[in-house]
C-alpha cells in the first residue's frame, strides 16, 4: 500500500508539472515488407532534454491494435511522466501472437517487435539502448508476447511482465485464429508447444530476466498463469507473481499497469 501511495503521489505531481507527448508513427518491417502504426509516449521533459530514457514496450491483446492502451488507459501518459520513461505501443496485427508464424511468411512479429521496432526507436529517439533499460509487457495475447520475446531475446530485454497473459494457449485450440498462425494443434496441442511461454521457461536461466506476472482470479487464463508460476518456482527462477480480484477486461488492466510500471521503474533504477 505504501508503494501504491507513492505511485499516486508521483502521478499527481506529473499531472501538475508536465505533459507527456504522444506520437503515432509508421514503423517499417523489412521482413514483412510493410509498415505498421505505433504509439510512442515520451515524458514532458523529453522535448528539451539532453538525457536518454529507458523504454517500456507495451503490447495489446488479440483483436486490438497499437492505440488500445493510450485510448483505454490514458493514465499511462502520466505514468511516463512520473517515472521518466518512454512507452512504446506497437501493433500486433490483431492476432499475430507476436511470434514468427511457421505457416504464414507474412507474419513475422517476433522479428518485428524484438528487433526491427527497437532498432527504429533507438535510432530516432533518445533512448538508453541496453537490456538494463529496456522492458516489455502486455495484456492477454500481449502478455504471452512480452514473456515469449523477452525469454528468447535476452540481448534486447532485461525485464518483462504479463497481465492476464495467454501464456499457454494449448487449452484453447479454436480461439484467436491460432490455427491460422501455427497450423493444426495436434493431440493436446503438441504442435503448438514450442510457441508457448511455458515451454520457453525451460531455456530461462536464473538472474537473466526480471519478471512480473499478474492475473485476475476470475480470468479464463488464471489456470495457465498458475501453472507458469509453479513451473518458475520449480525451476528456481525469481519472479513476482500476483493474483487479484478481477476479470479479463480493461478495468483490471488499467489497474495492473500501475503496478507493472512501478516494478519496471525499480528495475531501471536498481
Amino acid at each position: 500500500m505504501k508503494q501504491l501511495a507513492c505511485l499516486l503521489l508521483l502521478v499527481c505531481l506529473a499531472q501538475t508539472t508536465r505533459a507527456a507527448n504522444v506520437d503515432t508513427l509508421n514503423i517499417p518491417s523489412a521482413k514483412m515488407r510493410r509498415a505498421y502504426k505505433c504509439v510512442v509516449i515520451t515524458p514532458g521533459s523529453y522535448k528539451n532534454a539532453t538525457q536518454r530514457y529507458p523504454v517500456l514496450y507495451l503490447l495489446h491483446g488479440a483483436g486490438g491494435n497499437y492505440a488500445n492502451w493510450v485510448n483505454n488507459v490514458p493514465v499511462i501518459k502520466e505514468l511516463a511522466d512520473a517515472y521518466q520513461c518512454m512507452i512504446v505501443c506497437p501493433d500486433g496485427a490483431v492476432t499475430s501472437w507476436y511470434f514468427d508464424s511457421p505457416v504464414d511468411s507474412s507474419m513475422r512479429f517476433e522479428t518485428y517487435v524484438s528487433k526491427e521496432i527497437p532498432a527504429y526507436i533507438d535510432q530516432h529517439y533518445q533512448t538508453l539502448p541496453e537490456p538494463a533499460h529496456r522492458a516489455i509487457t502486455g495484456l492477454s495475447m500481449g502478455g504471452h508476447g512480452a514473456l515469449f520475446l523477452a525469454i528468447r531475446h535476452p540481448d534486447m530485454f532485461g525485464a518483462a511482465g504479463s497481465m492476464s497473459g495467454g501464456v499457454d494457449f494449448r487449452p484453447f485450440p479454436k480461439n484467436w485464429e491460432l490455427a491460422k498462425r501455427l497450423g493444426p494443434p495436434g493431440t493436446d496441442g503438441a504442435n503448438w508447444t514450442d510457441y508457448t511461454v511455458i515451454k520457453q521457461v525451460e531455456g530461462l536461466k536464473q538472474g537473466t530476466l526480471a519478471i512480473m506476472i499478474d492475473c485476475g482470479v476470475k480470468d479464463f487464463f488464471i489456470d495457465v498463469n498458475r501453472n507458469l508460476h509453479q513451473k518458475l518456482l520449480l525451476a528456481g527462477i525469481d519472479h513476482d507473481y500476483t493474483e487479484r480480484p478481477g476479470e479479463h477486461n480493461w478495468q483490471y488492466w488499467g489497474n495492473a499497469i500501475k503496478y507493472q510500471l512501478l516494478f519496471f521503474h525499480q528495475f531501471f533504477n536498481k
